[in-house]
């Protein structure tokens, strides 16, 4: 009786072998954390980890019930660690069950393949971003009176959808840095990818820390809508590479979602926190509207933009250059009216390549003839 050959698996610990069983691993230790909540030593850390923190409770003279808000603190640091596991496991769900049955099925090159991994991904995200954020927008003030960007700055107290969006945004952004290594992701890629990562560590952790959580939800729905419209024409386009008209769609939402991002910004930044009552710089208050923090927000966002068209500028220029040199190759290949050649202009009286019966006469015949 012969035995079965089996694979060799990677040696334990070896690079291979954490890709490989990363998301066992990250598994095993959020089921640590949420197995510390059935003892009461370890319950009260495991709740920091699991639940939002910073809990406030207010009354108000308008609604006699006690409603209850949520501020930040170093402990929301534990909150991020959990759900950035959570966030690696489902991107590895997302992975085998979604996007690699999918890959199998187009034959995708390696370049394609990494990236239409990375939109697949990307593409879920903003998704169920756009959704949630839209639905913490209808509970807000802003689609009737944008001045509650501005008003009663400092923003200290969140209520709980708030908060927990944030967290998980910054989770998942903070969980992206590891999966360039789960991934295998090209080292080309790589710097393209950090770069984008790492501004949106910086933009949403600065919203977040610095009591602007309502202008960062206002400026972040409008931004995921248009990559997500981006995401999902490029997973089309690899599934039929005819299917582009979901990039000129992107190409006009993107540029009014650029201005739409200035002209907010420097509404908010620029008029409305400039002219509050409540001015100055306190931590124990959380107000930071002071002039030199302002200018440095302003300026960070400007930049940003300045540096999202350039790249977008860049991009539409080298995809106007390869349509013009596909239509130029096109050109080429029609063939032109047919001309006569050498070969048939020799053959004299010939018709369709055919000779006529005279032509038809042996060498020597022609010799006597002319003699």
């Amino acid at each position: 009786m012969g035995f079965r050959k089996k694979n060799k698996s990677p040696p334990v610990l070896s690079h291979e072998f954490v890709i490989q069983n990363h998301a066992d691993m990250v598994s095993c230790v959020a089921m640590i954390i949420l197995l510390g909540l059935m003892f009461e030593v370890t319950a009260k850390f495991a709740i920091m980890f699991i639940t939002v923190q910073y809990n406030v409770t207010q009354t108000s003279e308008e609604k006699p019930e006690p409603v209850n808000f949520y501020q930040y603190g170093p402990k929301d640091i534990a909150t991020v660690f959990f759900y950035l596991l959570i966030a690696i496991i489902l991107h590895a769900l997302i992975q085998e069950y979604v996007l690699d049955k999918i890959n199998r099925r187009l034959h995708l090159s390696k370049t394609k393949h990494s990236k239409f991994n990375e939109s697949g991904q990307l593409a879920a995200f903003y998704l169920f971003s756009f959704i949630w954020g839209c639905s913490i927008l209808t509970a807000e003030e802003f689609v009737t009176n944008p001045t509650f960007l501005w008003e009663g700055y400092p923003h200290t107290h969140m209520t709980f959808q708030v908060k927990f969006f944030y967290i998980c945004q910054i989770a998942y952004w903070f969980h992206a840095l590891p999966e360039l290594y789960f991934q295998k992701v090209r080292k080309e890629d790589i710097p393209r990818q950090l770069y984008y990562i790492c501004l949106y560590i910086f933009h949403i952790t600065g919203a977040y820390i610095l009591n602007l959580h309502r202008l960062g939800l206002v400026l972040l729905i409008p931004h995921y809508l248009v990559e997500l419209l981006f995401h999902a024409s490029r997973l089309f386009y690899f599934s039929n590479e005819n299917k582009q008209k979901g990039f000129t769609l992107w190409a006009l939402l993107f540029v009014i979602a650029r201005l739409l991002t200035l002209t907010l910004s420097v509404l908010t930044f620029g008029f409305g926190l400039s002219r509050t009552d409540n001015q100055g710089f306190s931590l124990a208050e959380g107000n930071f509207n002071v002039l030199t923090v302002r200018m440095t927000c302003l300026s960070a966002i400007c930049l940003t933009q300045a540096w999202m068209m350039w790249k977008f500028i860049n991009f539409q220029l080298k995809k106007w250059r390869e349509q013009s040199q596909i239509q130029a190759s096109k050109k080429k290949t029609v063939s032109p009216k047919s001309k006569p050649t050498k070969k048939d202009s020799s053959r004299g009286g010939s018709v369709n390549g055919v000779m006529k019966p005279e032509e038809k006469t042996s060498p020597r015949a022609r010799k006597t003839k002319a003699s």
